[in-house]
């Protein structure tokens, strides 16, 4: 049971690795903001473009990484294609985070995390 519970544990922190480091440039941090700010309508890719001033086939490569690790999800429509931010893959990765900050160990308050969100 405790090396079912070990696996389960080190899976989710490879896949909460993962997301982090596909958010770990400054063009798809930029990007994520900018799909938040327009959440949940999305943005479809010339708009993103135009905002952030990517190119054209970077924008495309930093795209593919935050869909690859669903943070953004894609839908084509006619011939464009829209992004939106993932926000329930973003809640999982910040429940990760609360709770071994603010609910195991006490490093934060709740009402603080609060406190910056608003």
């Amino acid at each position: 049971m405790a090396a079912t519970t070990s696996k389960k544990i080190t899976e989710q922190v490879t896949k909460y690795a993962d997301m982090f480091s596909a958010m770990g440039t400054e063009a798809r941090l930029r990007i994520m903001q900018l799909l938040l700010s327009a959440h949940p309508e999305g943005l479809v890719v010339g708009e993103i473009q135009g905002e952030l001033e990517i190119p054209n086939s970077t924008l495309s490569h930093h795209l593919d990484k935050l869909k690859n690790e669903s943070l953004v999800e894609v839908r084509r429509e006619s011939t464009f294609l829209r992004y939106t931010a993932n926000t329930e893959s973003l809640q999982e990765l910040l429940q990760f985070l609360y709770a071994e900050c603010c609910t195991r160990n006490r490093a934060l308050e709740p009402q603080d995390i609060v406190r910056i969100c608003k």
